[in-house]
């Protein structure tokens, strides 16, 4: 049985590059939740698709790791 993707979407702050796009990427591609990870810098917005649950303390806390701010997170 397969289980049904769900999306994450969250507002970042302080992502001003491609570099710091790609580092937030990379660092939520090692969640073995998470299929795959859309970083758009215009919008600040990081969409998240990903299989089973998300602890969403632990996302927020992966990005603020790297210097960066969360400030919304909603499933989508």
């Amino acid at each position: 049985m397969f289980e049904k993707k769900k999306e994450m979407l969250l507002l970042v702050e302080g992502m001003h590059c491609e570099a710091c796009a790609n580092r937030v990427k990379k660092a939520l591609e090692t969640k073995k939740e998470i299929k795959k990870v859309k970083v758009d810098l215009k919008t600040k917005q990081v969409l998240l698709s990903y299989i089973g649950s998300l602890e969403q303390q632990e996302i927020k806390n992966t990005i603020e790791d790297l210097g960066y701010q969360v400030i919304e997170m909603r499933e989508e």
